[in-house]
């Protein structure tokens, strides 16, 4: 038996391995220069988020009572695991500078230059000047800092300059704060007339006219030096509270301005005796303590792309495969009724579901429609379709999931609107998170009521499915769909766990009992000397008794293949424990986020889809659907996307061992996935 230490590979590092594979693509060549831009700007918000959660996690562990840890877990433990944590995010800063640094450079080799307040023309500086005169000093509110003064509390994530002002020979010196203001963009292109292209950080233009801004302060010298920090973005729900789920949500979220604070990232250049300051006005744990770059928050690195449009520095735009038995059909209805339908997002459009709940709304014979909304957009039409039912008589019942952390107030905003409009909206539970994404409409037909199903892998949010590669099935089999009415039964009552699900699987009822069972099952034929393999892919793979139970296969001879494009604590490949397991992950131009579940099943092969990644928290603590495909159609364009991603040899990272993060050695064809089935599904669709 393998030591526990080289059975499973730790979450949080294993994230902030995933992160790296990320960075990886602001380096490869091969990239649109932009799009390598953004990759940055990608990297940096998850390293955000991966302190506001999981770093905060872990900290707030290590103040509980040891009687308080979940299987024995030590603070030793945990302190060893942050130190490691702390080293390893360190590493992937320096690697983040070089690369930083390095696409600087090419950018000067495509006339394109990034400047500071140090290199301006005269010109560029007047221009600068008017700038921040007309837009940016009405929206400065700086706050002066003083000894004996509270400490003002800064925002999560906000970038703030923290400003130094003093005279020649004079050891007196004042300090204050300058947010950045939000409503602004990041960046600023210098009016140019030579043929290039000139960019300023906002950060410098308010450092150029620091004098302007004090100056009411009689001082020769003015610096400003970058400071943001992160705080813990766990909601407490365990507060003497009442009211229910919307209210107490509207309360627990003024908790995540005040959190704990986890890091505090600041300019390495910083006078010794200003950080001093800091460290003793913000009460700063040395742990928590972070030297820097002289810029911070390069998520916003994101948006640069739509500031400066230049066709040949990012990804082409890709243009929709359409569907066009749907496009031709009169009703979405009747086509479903005959047969399933797939739509492989961003490949092919979402405005297949926007449609379905737009004729939902529309058709005389629909009573009712059920849905769950986890994340919506900001501008959601998915939620203005559900309006309009609600205003055409529908019967318009909403699961709206309040606890999508960070989407929280988007989706007490989206609820306030629905109820105005008079739809049903229920608001989950504490301690169990609805992440299903189901659709159900009920239309008259004859005697009886029919029903028509959207089942998802990702969110019904249109923005994001242009930028996550995700599955959504149309179905109107009663196999499936009787079955979803039972989904919503168990919504609306949390504690109906009795209920019997005769094809989908659904957690926390049977959805870990039901992988680990076909685990087992191709156990069995493997024993037997049949030919047995499981293939899955997800986003993350952290549940031990579904590891332990996929070793306990590879060691019986099944033949496993794992796409995971995040967390994996699995250990691939090694001998007497995996052998038999192969992993991947694959970063491109759009983020994974399927999830397929594919079984040998001695020949007559099972494959199913949805919402739930294999973590426990989706397993056992979540409301997550997972069906069977059932249409042969369907069936093989999942089969053809699960094998042309695991056939990729360019954006195909290897999950192993020592998480090198190495590129699957390059073969003849290359075989770029995210490419290649776009290809399939032009060739199959296009046309017929």
């Amino acid at each position: 038996m393998q030591r526990k230490e080289n059975k499973y590979i730790n979450r949080e590092l294993s994230w902030l391995y995933f992160n790296e594979r990320v960075l990886q693509e602001a380096t490869d060549p091969s990239v649109p220069l932009f799009e390598r831009l953004k990759f940055l700007g990608i990297f940096s918000s998850n390293q955000d988020e991966f302190f506001r959660v999981r770093v905060a996690t872990n900290k707030r562990l290590l103040q509980m009572k040891k009687t308080d840890f979940d299987e024995g877990q030590k603070k030793q433990e945990i302190k060893e695991m942050l130190a490691k944590i702390q080293s390893e995010v360190a590493r992937l800063q320096k690697k983040f500078d070089i690369v930083y640094f390095q696409l600087l450079e090419e950018l000067k080799s495509e006339q394109i230059y990034w400047l500071n307040e140090k290199k301006l023309s005269m010109v560029q500086l007047q221009d600068i000047k008017k700038y921040f005169k007309e837009e940016i000093l009405s929206t400065l509110f700086p706050l002066i800092l003083n000894d004996d003064t509270p400490f003002p509390n800064l925002k999560d994530a906000a970038i703030y300059l923290a400003v130094r002002m003093y005279n020649d020979g004079d050891n007196k010196e004042k300090y204050a704060l300058v947010e950045l203001p939000k409503t602004k963009n990041r960046f600023f292109i210098i009016p140019s007339t030579d043929g290039n292209s000139y960019v300023i950080f906002l950060d410098d233009v308010i450092r150029l006219n620091l004098q302007n801004l004090f100056s009411s302060f009689n001082f020769d010298h003015f610096e400003a030096y970058t400071i943001k920090i992160t705080r813990d973005a766990e909601l407490n729900f365990d507060v003497d509270f009442s009211g229910n789920m919307f209210d107490k949500m509207k309360k627990v979220l003024k908790q995540r301005k005040v959190g704990n604070l986890v890091r505090f990232v600041h300019d390495k250049e910083m006078p010794p005796q200003m950080l001093k300051f800091f460290v003793k006005k913000m009460h700063l744990q040395k742990d928590s303590i972070h030297a820097g770059q002289r810029y911070h928050n390069f998520k916003d690195l994101i948006k640069f792309p739509s500031l400066l449009p230049k066709k040949k520095f990012v990804y082409p735009s890709l243009k929709p495969i359409p569907i066009n038995e749907l496009d031709a059909a009169k009703s979405l209805f009747a086509k479903i009724a005959m047969k399933d339908f797939m739509m492989a997002h961003p490949y092919q459009s979402f405005d297949y579901v926007v449609r379905f709940l737009r004729e939902a709304a529309l058709d005389p014979a629909v009573h009712t429609i059920r849905i769950t909304l986890y994340r919506v957009a900001e501008h959601s039409n998915v939620v203005n379709a559900l309006i309009n039912a609600v205003k055409n008589g529908k019967k318009v019942i909403v699961l709206m999931e309040l606890k999508a952390r960070f989407d929280e107030e988007s989706n007490l905003y989206w609820s306030d609107k629905l109820v105005e409009a008079g739809a049903q909206v229920f608001f989950g539970y504490e301690k169990l998170k609805v992440h299903s994404k189901v659709c159900l409409v009920y239309r008259k037909e004859g005697f009886f009521d029919k029903l028509y199903a959207h089942i998802g892998t990702g969110n019904y949010n249109g923005i994001t499915s242009k930028q996550y590669c995700d599955l959504g099935i149309f179905t109107s089999n009663p196999q499936i769909t009787n079955d979803l009415e039972k989904v919503f039964e168990l919504i609306d009552n949390i504690d109906n766990f009795n209920l019997n699900f005769q094809n989908i699987l659904v957690a926390p009822i049977n959805l870990k009992s039901s992988l680990l069972q076909k685990i087992e099952q191709e156990i069995q034929f493997a024993k037997q000397g049949k030919t047995a393999w499981v293939r899955f892919k997800m986003n993350s793979l952290v549940d031990f008794d579904l590891i332990n139970k996929l070793y306990e296969a590879s060691n019986a001879g099944v033949k496993i293949s794992l796409i995971v494009r995040g967390i994996c604590c699995l250990v691939p490949g090694v001998k007497g424990m995996s052998e038999n397991i192969e992993a991947i992950s694959i970063i491109d131009k759009f983020l994974e986020h399927t999830r397929i579940y594919w079984f040998c099943n001695n020949g007559n092969e099972q494959l199913y889809t949805g919402s739930a990644d294999l973590m426990t928290r989706n397993l056992e603590h979540r409301v997550e659907v997972v069906i069977p495909i059932l249409d042969a159609n369907v069936l093989e364009d999942i089969k053809q996307y699960f094998l042309i991603q695991w056939a990729d040899n360019c954006k195909a990272r290897v999950i192993d061992q020592e998480q090198k993060n190495n590129y699957r050695s390059p073969g003849i064809p290359k075989i770029r996935a995210q490419e290649e089935y776009y290809a399939y599904l032009q060739a199959k669709y296009t046309d017929i």
